[in-house]
């Protein structure tokens, strides 16, 4: 995991920094973001991340000393951009890795209003001028945080700790901005936060402690520190369905995305694990280009990057499964329609049921289409359940979501899932509950199929 967001350079770790550093290695940090929000926490964020090869820091001055702002500060700050972001001789990969605590808060006012605003709107053009994002402080300013964001045309950032509505989570996604979470979700009184935290999709979701600050529970009023990130990740990922793994695995994704520290995964997965499933992805061709797919705005689900570069072998699918019977079920899913390769997915099947493993399709229904026959016999005894993808009420809604390869595209689809029953034990069609699409008609389809319906939610993947 990484802990995006905290203050190491703070006097609160002064008696024992170095045992608080340890314990978040311990504990399984792969890196820290100590963030500057005053000139000496700015100097003391910088010179820990000189210390230490897993820390970071950030540079920045916060609303609440907005008011000591000056023309010497700033260029202090934009010294330090200088020196420690550009990887040198030295300095092997860049330290600065982002400008803030930045932002306003009209909750305190420590600050005047318009000198927080004007503070905000010159290191926010900073940041913009030099390609780094922001990390935005914002306490019941909602309004004008959004505003100035906006008109500064910045695209790369996060709403640290975030304390706002979902509409505000909204308008700051769609600016390209992250959202944090931190400890206070884990209090019993959060049930707003909690439902926002449902609700954000994983490519936008961030993890912090916001250390010494805001301890989770169980910790709540002691002194926060890094470590303590894994209790408030355990509860996001529970609120979210997925197992802490997932959970850190997308959240450290983001952080290096966003903030360019380590390295991210090249090469494209060919067996992924979610929750306690493993899925399997063997192509990336697909017969449907349906709008709402997520493989045409990322590379990654969850936090697996799944484009191939080639198309896996079936000794390398068996060797990247190992034991399948140590999964709740082996899915052959991926980036694209997995029928399409018929002869390894029944071939890989066969030999996931000759060793204790429950075998899921999902597909778009297009297998009979594609081999101009009917292949559901020959999937009879090795495939457990198939899900198909039904997504429209009508031919005419299914063939502008999906835009699929065939005529008669969706005529054949509700074909198949009525047959499928013939020879899979476990059959159900999904829709994605999106604009355009009635999801009380499909519900009376499938009835009248006699399978079940899903209702995927949108822009949630895996």
């Amino acid at each position: 995991m990484i802990d995006t967001h905290c203050h190491l350079e703070m006097d609160a770790f002064d008696k024992d920094r170095e045992d608080v550093i340890k314990r978040a290695r311990d504990a399984g940090l792969e890196a820290i973001i100590t963030i500057g929000s005053d000139f000496e926490g700015c100097k003391g964020a910088v010179e820990l991340s000189q210390k230490y090869d897993f820390v970071y820091a950030t540079v920045g001055i916060h609303p609440h000393d907005a008011k000591d702002f000056t023309e010497d500060i700033f260029n202090q700050i934009k010294e330090w951009v200088t020196k420690f972001r550009i990887p040198q001789s030295v300095i092997r990969i860049p330290k600065v890795v982002a400008i803030g605590e930045i932002g306003l808060d009209y909750h305190y006012d420590h600050s005047p209003r318009e000198i927080q605003r004007d503070v905000f709107k010159r290191q926010l053009q900073y940041a913009k001028e030099i390609n780094l994002p922001v990390v935005v402080h914002s306490r019941e300013a909602k309004r004008d945080t959004l505003k100035i964001l906006e008109e500064s045309g910045i695209t790369k950032g996060v709403m640290h700790c975030f304390s706002g509505d979902m509409d505000m989570a909204e308008k700051a996604m769609a600016m390209g901005l992250y959202i944090s979470i931190a400890g206070p979700v884990t209090f019993k009184n959060a049930t707003k936060l909690r439902e926002i935290t449902r609700a954000i999709p994983d490519d936008y979701l961030l993890i912090e402690t916001d250390a010494p600050y805001l301890a989770p529970e169980p910790f709540r009023g002691e002194r926060n520190e890094p470590a303590y990130l894994v209790h408030t990740a355990k509860a996001i990922a529970e609120m979210r369905g997925i197992s802490l793994d997932d959970l850190a695995r997308i959240t450290t994704l983001n952080a290096k995305k966003l903030f360019g520290i380590g390295e991210l995964p090249e090469q494209g997965e060919i067996a992924y694990k979610i929750r306690d499933s493993l899925y399997l992805n063997i192509t990336n061709r697909c017969t449907n280009k349906c709008s709402f797919c997520v493989r045409f705005h990322t590379d990654y689900v969850k936090g697996h990057n799944l484009r191939l570069t080639d198309e896996p072998t079936e000794d390398e699918l068996r060797k990247a499964i190992g034991d399948p019977s140590e999964y709740k079920e082996v899915v052959f899913c991926g980036y694209g329609e997995p029928l399409l390769r018929l002869d390894v997915v029944k071939n890989i099947a066969s030999w996931i049921k000759e060793r204790g493993g429950r075998v899921r399709i999902n597909t778009n229904g297009h297998g009979n289409l594609i081999h101009k026959r009917n292949i559901l016999p020959e999937l009879k005894g090795i495939v457990d359940c198939i899900s198909v993808s039904m997504d429209g009420h009508d031919e005419k809604t299914y063939n502008r979501v999906c835009r699929p390869a065939f005529k008669n595209a969706y005529r054949e689809v509700l074909s198949f899932l009525k047959d499928a029953k013939q020879y899979v034990p476990d059959v159900q069609a999904t829709v994605v509950a999106m604009e355009g699409i009635d999801v009380e008609k499909c519900k009376k389809i499938t009835d009248e199929l006699g399978v079940k319906l899903r209702v995927r939610k949108f822009d949630v993947v895996g």
